[in-house]
């Protein structure tokens, strides 16, 4: 075996047979990144490395499912119907940051440009029940980004991943998805993943039909922070999964930038705690973009991809390492925190075409508002534009939120919740 050539060499792209041998076994059961390349390295092929399976699984004493080739002929023709495609490691179209990071995923599932994988990245995370103030800094520092070539990456959950991406999806935006690339969650953003790929595009590492579950969105998110050179916070309250993401950046050797919040304001505890510990703070796009731009072009190479190193057969207990080294060591969401709806519907059939959402009732308008506005003044027009409703409305909605005592007007058509 020492001296057959490796597959995905970087550069060089697998052949149809080899892809699909990829992909089973990726898919077997317990063989997680870090085992997909400790067999790569030793058999030279995916091929081989499935022949050795069941001897390896009864050195073990536990049969080992492996993914059978109908499974994979499957999930490809399923990916197909979704104008999707697999990109290998190592394949000139993956991204070069990403095959860098610690256990890259051997293969990912992309829908829409891929030549925005091949551009500079920045991510942005963030509090799903944000702020307008909050809103408004991230479309801010957003557009100012893009407008310098920058391609943003995000998670596609409400609230700053919401506005990141739609603040983008002209310019270029990536949403990594926690399920299959099939499995749009929320349902609600499944109207904005169609516009995503016409600049951008969606990945996932997960199988297609996979509904996401709690575990999946730090999985998740070392691929949001992996991708980019740099990852930016925006109001991200205590044990929050925008703090997940921040520490897999700082592991992955890259920069950290916190938008500074209220110290009165939730949401901004865990940002702020972020600056104390030394994240950059930010508060314009030139406090990134000075770190950022020189990194342009650098190698982020971490040695070869695959390699027969002379090391033993691997007779260690086989295991999905992502659902060990990174699930089980990384603080886990709170029910209800990452999915808190029923999972979103196949698309096989509909690809991205969800119905438009009904107008929010006038409660349902001041609750919508209330949850936007914290300590720090923000401007009515904001208000609008982030609660989506009509102006008549938010007016309203301001005036019984100030009749109740909780509002505070300031200059400049400014308003902010009381503090006393």
């Amino acid at each position: 075996m020492s001296d057959a050539r490796p597959e995905s060499v970087l550069g060089v792209r697998l052949n149809a047979a080899q892809r699909l041998d990829w992909l089973r076994l990726i898919r077997s059961e317990s063989i997680g990144p870090q085992t997909f390349r400790a067999l790569i390295n030793k058999y030279q092929g995916a091929g081989a490395a499935l022949e050795a399976l069941p001897r390896l699984a009864a050195q073990r004493g536990k049969p080992i499912r492996i993914a059978t080739l109908d499974e994979a002929q499957r999930e490809m023709e399923a990916l197909d119907r979704v104008g999707g495609l697999l990109v290998a490691l190592g394949e000139p179209d993956y991204p070069a940051t990403l095959r860098a990071i610690h256990a890259p995923p051997p293969l990912i599932a992309v829908r829409g440009d891929l030549s925005a994988l091949r551009r500079p990245m920045v991510s942005f995370v963030g509090s799903r029940n944000a702020s307008a103030a909050g809103l408004a800094i991230t479309e801010r520092l957003v557009r100012d980004l893009a407008a310098s070539g920058f391609v943003i990456v995000s998670g596609l959950a409400r609230g700053i991943d919401a506005r990141a991406h739609r603040s983008s999806v002209g310019t270029g935006t990536i949403a990594v998805l926690a399920g299959g690339l099939d499995k749009v969650y929320p349902n609600e953003h499944i109207e904005l993943a169609g516009e995503i790929v016409v600049r951008g595009a969606l990945i996932s590492e997960m199988p297609m039909g996979w509904e996401p579950r709690g575990r999946d969105f730090p999985r998740r998110n070392r691929l949001v922070s992996g991708l980019a050179l740099g990852t930016v916070v925006v109001e991200a309250a205590r044990k929050s999964g925008s703090l997940i993401t921040a520490r897999f950046a700082i592991e992955q050797g890259r920069e950290v930038f916190a938008v500074p919040g209220s110290p009165l304001d939730p949401r901004a505890e865990g940002a702020n705690d972020l600056i104390r510990q030394g994240a950059t703070i930010c508060a314009r796009s030139q406090d990134i973009l000075s770190i950022l731009e020189p990194m342009v072009g650098r190698d982020l190479s971490a040695g070869a991809l695959f390699r027969d190193d002379g090391s033993p057969e691997p007779t260690e207990p086989l295991w999905d390492e992502l659902d060990h080294d990174y699930a089980a060591s990384t603080p886990t969401t709170e029910p209800g925190h990452e999915l808190d709806e029923p999972a979103s519907k196949d698309l096989f059939d509909a690809p991205f075409a969800v119905a438009p959402a009904p107008a929010p009732a006038r409660g349902d308008a001041r609750k919508r508002i209330e949850a936007l506005l914290g300590p720090s003044p923000v401007p009515v027009d904001d208000l609008v534009r982030a609660a989506g409703v009509g102006v008549a409305d938010v007016r309203i909605a301001l005036l019984e939120i100030e009749l109740d005592g909780k509002l505070e007007r300031h200059g400049g058509n400014l308003v902010s919740l009381t503090t006393r």
